[in-house]
């Protein structure tokens, strides 16, 4: 497990290597629950995803009610759109939300991702090529990892 890694709890159901998710809170259920603080210790609004399963013995939880199963977890990349000129693979930010104005969700997701702050550090860690939005042409779709 390398120093990324986080160890949390997730429902039977929804545990898979491979699914992202973003934390909010715990559930008020929460409160009483022996795992807190394992559960509840990630960062709230941060995309994450599943790495691993640590064991298939199922967890009593009062929110998931087949149970729980231990997981280890990471921050995921986000797809995000920024400006061109700061768009150089590996190079490390500070994130910038660009101006777009659009009616259309996929590019709206792109301009607001879930799971990145104004100012967040993050390393763009690919490239995917230049989007219109509007006739700006100044904007690359890329993949972020915080920093």
């Amino acid at each position: 497990m390398d120093d990324d890694t986080k160890i949390t709890l997730i429902g039977t159901q929804l545990a898979r290597e491979g699914l992202e998710f973003i934390f909010e809170k715990g559930a008020p259920e929460c409160e009483k629950c022996k795992f807190k603080s394992t559960c509840l210790d990630l960062e709230r609004g941060r995309k994450y995803r599943i790495t691993g399963i640590r064991s298939d013995k199922v967890q009593e939880c009062f929110v998931h009610e087949e149970g729980a199963y231990v997981v280890e977890v990471e921050m995921a990349p986000i797809v995000a759109i920024i400006e061109s000129r700061n768009a150089v693979e590996g190079a490390t930010i500070r994130y910038k939300a660009p101006n777009c104005e659009t009616e259309d969700p996929a590019i709206y997701e792109l301009c607001h991702p879930a799971g990145l702050k104004e100012g967040d550090k993050c390393i763009i860690s690919k490239l995917f090529g230049p989007v219109e939005i509007d006739d700006e042409e100044n904007l690359k779709k890329v993949e972020l990892k915080l920093a």
